[in-house]
C-alpha cells in the first residue's frame, strides 16, 4: 500500500452544549485524528474515539497517544501491509487498546479505498445508500425543546440517557412529545442483579430497546433479563471482539448488538460480527462516541452493511458541533443520512480548521527507524 507517513494529532472541540451520562460529563471533546499518507499524496483519515477520562473504557486519549507512538505504529512499520484487512492480525500481539487500533485501521481502509478510487462503502460490501438516523439525548438536554426540533427532521429513534430510578418518569416525559416514535434508554452498565425486578416492571413502556443494563463483563444477567422481558435487550460495552459477539449470540444474552468501530477495534472485527449476526438473523445498529465528521463518516459507512437494520446513533453534525472539521457536514433529511459515495470515506476534511484545533501532534515516518 506504500504507506509513507502517519500523523497523529490530538484535537479539542467544544461541544455546543455539555453531554452528560450516568458515568461522565463531556464539555470539550478531546479526540485523536489519524492521517495516513502514501507516496502519491493520498491521505486516509481515521479517528481514535477514546475519551480524555476513563469513564467509558480504560482507554484514554493519553494511553492511545502512547500506544501509537511506542507500539502500534512501530509494529505496522515492520509489517508488510498490502490490504487493510491485514491490520487486525498484525496488531493482534498487542492486548486491548481497541480504540487506538481502530483509529489506525480505519485510516488505512480510507487510504486503500482512495488509492483504488472507490467509495469505502463499496470496498467493505455496504448495501444501503441511506441509513436511518437516531439521536441521543443526554442528562443535560432539554427534552421539551430538543425533541420537537429532532422530530421535524424525522429522526427515526430517540435514545435517552437517564438516572436509575427515574426511567419511567423520563420515558413518559419524552412520550408526551414523541408518542409512538421508537424510544430506548441506555443503562450504561449501572444496574445490579438486584435491579432485575425493577427493570422487568418497565416492560409496559413498550420501549424500542434497553441498552447495556448490566456491567461490561456480564452475559449471564443479560441472558436472564432477556428471558423475562418482551423489550429488546441490546449489548454495547460487553462486546469488544468477534468472540464476545459470538458468546452473546450463543448464550442468548441479547436481541441486538450496538457495534462501534472504536470499541471492537475497526472494520475487520465489525465485519466478522456482522457475519455472525447475519447467520443468527440478529439485527445490528451502529453506536456513536461524539465523533467528529471523520468518525461519523466511518460510522455511516459501517451502517451501510446489510445486517444494520435498526436506526443507529447517526445524527447530523450540527447535533454536537457549531463547526465540524469536514467541509460538508452530515445532514438528516426525512430521518435519513446519505452514505458517502465519493472515494474513501467520501468527505473533504477542512485541514485549516483541523490544524487550528490541534493541541499536539507527532509525525511517524514509516520508511525509516528515525522518527520525525
Amino acid at each position: 500500500m506504500n504507506i509513507e507517513e502517519v500523523t497523529v494529532r490530538q484535537v479539542a472541540m467544544k461541544l455546543k452544549q455539555p453531554f452528560q451520562t450516568a458515568n461522565g460529563l463531556v464539555v470539550t471533546r478531546d479526540t485523536l485524528i489519524i492521517e495516513v499518507y502514501d507516496h502519491n499524496g493520498h491521505v486516509g483519515y481515521g479517528e481514535c474515539v477514546a475519551f480524555a477520562d476513563p469513564f467509558y473504557t480504560p482507554e484514554t486519549t493519553t494511553t492511545a497517544w502512547d500506544m501509537f507512538k511506542h507500539f502500534i505504529l512501530p509494529v505496522i512499520q515492520k509489517a508488510q501491509i498490502d490490504h487493510p484487512n491485514q491490520v487486525h492480525r498484525t496488531l493482534s500481539g498487542i492486548q486491548g487498546h481497541q480504540m487506538a487500533k481502530a483509529g489506525i485501521e480505519t485510516a488505512i481502509w480510507d487510504l486503500y479505498a482512495k488509492q483504488h478510487n472507490k467509495p469505502l462503502k463499496e470496498i467493505i460490501g455496504g448495501t444501503y445508500n441511506h441509513v436511518e438516523s437516531g439521536v441521543v439525548l443526554s442528562l443535560t438536554d432539554d427534552l421539551t425543546s430538543q425533541v420537537k426540533t429532532y422530530m421535524k427532521k424525522g429522526y427515526k429513534r430517540y435514545k435517552l440517557k437517564l438516572q436509575k430510578g427515574q426511567e419511567r418518569e423520563t420515558v413518559e416525559q419524552a412520550k408526551e412529545f414523541l408518542g409512538d416514535w421508537p424510544i430506548m434508554f441506555d443503562g450504561n452498565g449501572i444496574y445490579e442483579p438486584e435491579d432485575m425486578l425493577h427493570l422487568t416492571k418497565l416492560d409496559d413502556l413498550n420501549l424500542h430497546m434497553i441498552e447495556q443494563p448490566f456491567r461490561q463483563d456480564d452475559f449471564y444477567y443479560h441472558h436472564q433479563l432477556k428471558k423475562e422481558m418482551n423489550t429488546r435487550i441490546s449489548l454495547d460495552e460487553s462486546v469488544t471482539s468477534e468472540h464476545d459477539a459470538f458468546q452473546a449470540i450463543e448464550l442468548d444474552a441479547a436481541d441486538t448488538i450496538n457495534v462501534k468501530l472504536g470499541r471492537v477495534g475497526g472494520y475487520e472485527v465489525a465485519k466478522m460480527i456482522h457475519e455472525y449476526a447475519k447467520v443468527a438473523s440478529m439485527p445490528l445498529w451502529c453506536g456513536g462516541m461524539l465523533e467528529t465528521g471523520i468518525g461519523r463518516a466511518h460510522n455511516v459507512i459501517l451502517a451501510s452493511l446489510e445486517q444494520f437494520k435498526l436506526p443507529g446513533d447517526l445524527s447530523e453534525s450540527e447535533r454536537y458541533w457549531e463547526h465540524d472539521i469536514i467541509k460538508e457536514p452530515f445532514k438528516v433529511k426525512d430521518g435519513l443520512v446519505e452514505v458517502p459515495s465519493k472515494p474513501g470515506i467520501g468527505v473533504q476534511v477542512d485541514q485549516k480548521r483541523l490544524e487550528k484545533l490541534t493541541v499536539r501532534q507527532f509525525d511517524f515516518d514509516m520508511k525509516t527507524t528515525q522518527q520525525l
